[in-house]
């Protein structure tokens, strides 16, 4: 019977799990008398508003082309001037708002926009939809960041020309650098360039909570005006995030209300200390607290890379949200790269696959391992269950797998889990020693393992060699930590013998949850 194990250090509060759990999901259901509503209004509405659309487009365009005609928007480029510029700030504008009214917004502003030598950078969120755009007419046609792609858009490409845009290729390697360079460069103008509107979330929620801002807006270190943007309207017609409703059925819903209201708020703008100015994540972070207590809703950790992982799930065939980690959080605390979360919720998955609603209980955590349920493993089972619910999800799994497994793959600690094995040191584990280790480490006295022994020996020779273990090992973390479990036995036993007072408990499990809770930083990457 192995001896009683030292439990685990409390769980550190920013690793479990965060309140809001999908930011990224639009949930709005229609009601029959909604649908009827919508088909009876939008009878007379959408193509009336159609017509009055197009007309405001026919009129815009000209006047766009004529803005932009031989401006150049690469290469050496420099602010427009005389009466490009006011026609920019004055015409350009008008129309936009034209176009607005005729999709039926309705516009309430509140606060005041101060001028670029106030604050060359506006900071808008939450972002949750196209229509969010309407921020650019109101602040009277800003510099944005946008794809080079965009440009090409017909009709809405010259307008967006209009604007300077600050342009990002993904072909460019050296894009992000860039575009860092000119946003702060025009910052730092002193008025001579428009300024700069960006949505620092990034991507699209749902507005139920702030998402990490990304660096960008922050790393001039100029003061930042903060902008909200509210949609309170009794049905919910413009969220277009990752899951919901489409675009085009967006655009015809809201086409087919009397009118949609958007709130503009403009609140004072945030001048950095000499602290934030050296550390943008800061910066962005006292921002968006800020931005938060005013929409009073909460914040959270997750980001773009969210979403990758979350599209990912749903094409492993699992919920989608299990991919929600709060990436960046996890990402910096625990060293991780975007690659690396992606190959274990491919891990996951063929875990999880047979398993109702992406999570993994303790007899399907078993029987993935091919071992019997033993207080060993459930104890295994509970370092991953982080929040004590009897399941594990994929975060709290790649949480485990990174804090309790990975540094049990080291090679050293492979070697000497190897040697603990081969009892009669001929560098190969039998049948029956495999068998007689797990059977002490698992406390089981008739453990069958002949299906777990046959996967590692991955030759089919009847023996393990070192680097049959070694590779088992690091492609199945999970049973790094029982493979190691005979070394914690022992260290334990030496304790013991060597009397109170002698040692302090450096077992794995401690050491690991120690080492978890002295990694405090949160810096957030761009």
């Amino acid at each position: 019977m192995p001896p009683q194990r030292v439990s685990a250090l409390p769980r550190q509060q920013s690793l479990l799990q965060p309140a809001v759990i999908n930011p990224f999901v639009q949930d709005t259901r229609l009601s029959r008398a909604a649908v009827l509503k919508c088909v009876f209004l939008g009878t007379f509405l959408v193509p009336l508003r159609a017509i009055l659309i197009s007309l405001v487009l026919m009129v815009t365009w000209p006047i766009s082309f004529m803005i932009t005609f031989r401006h150049p928007l690469k290469g050496a480029v420099e602010p427009m001037t005389g009466w490009r510029r006011l026609m920019c700030r004055t015409v350009m504008p008008a129309l936009g708002r034209a176009y607005y009214f005729c999709m039926g917004f309705r516009v309430i502003i509140k606060g005041k926009q101060v001028n670029s030598s106030e604050a060359p950078i506006l900071a808008v969120a939450p972002h949750s939809t196209f229509f969010d755009g309407i921020v650019c007419v109101v602040a009277g046609l800003p510099s944005t960041v946008s794809r080079v792609e965009n440009l090409a858009t017909p009709i809405f490409g010259r307008f967006l020309r209009c604007m300077q845009p600050v342009l990002v290729s993904r072909k460019d390697p050296n894009s992000r650098k860039n575009t860092i360079h000119e946003i702060e460069t025009r910052a730092k103008s002193e008025g001579r360039w428009p300024q700069v509107l960006i949505f620092p979330e990034g991507t699209c929620t749902n507005r139920t909570c702030l998402i990490t801002f990304k660096q960008g807006a922050f790393i001039p270190g100029v003061p930042v005006q903060p902008v909200l943007i509210r949609y309170p309207n009794k049905m919910d017609t413009v969220t277009w995030t990752w899951q919901g409703y489409s675009s085009m059925t967006l655009l015809l819903l809201t086409l087919c209300q009397l009118y949609t209201t958007v709130e503009i708020e403009f609140l004072p703008p945030h001048v950095p200390t000499e602290e934030e100015k050296k550390s943008p994540a800061l910066y962005a972070s006292r921002v968006r607290e800020t931005m938060a207590q005013a929409l009073r809703v909460p914040v959270t950790d997750h980001t773009y890379e969210d979403c990758r992982l979350m599209i990912s799930a749903g094409e492993l065939t699992l919920p989608m949200e299990a991919g929600l980690v709060e990436f960046t959080k996890i990402s910096c605390k625990l060293n991780l790269k975007w690659d690396n979360v992606k190959k274990e919720l491919e891990n996951f998955a063929a875990m999880a696959r047979s398993c109702k609603g992406g999570r993994i209980t303790l007899d399907e955590f078993a029987r993935f391992l091919k071992l019997p349920v033993t207080p060993a493993l459930e104890e295994l089972f509970a370092l991953f269950d982080r929040d004590g619910d009897g399941t594990i999800d994929f975060r709290e799994y790649v949480i485990g797998v990174t804090i309790l497994c990975r540094p049990a793959n080291t090679e050293d600690l492979l070697r000497m889990a190897f040697k603990l094995f081969d009892t009669d040191e001929d560098e190969k584990i039998t049948l029956d020693e495999f068998t007689s280790l797990l059977r002490s480490a698992l406390g089981v006295s008739d453990l069958n393992v002949n299906m777990l022994f046959e996967e590692i020996d991955a030759d089919g020779s009847g023996f393990i060699t070192f680097n049959e273990f070694q590779a088992f090992a690091r492609t199945h973390p999970e049973y790094a930590k029982l493979f190691t479990t005979y070394l914690e036995i022992q260290r334990y036993q030496a304790i013991q013998e060597a009397g109170p007072g002698d040692f302090e408990w450096t077992g794995e499990t401690t050491s690991e949850e120690t080492s978890e809770e002295s990694s405090t930083s949160d810096k957030k990457e761009d």
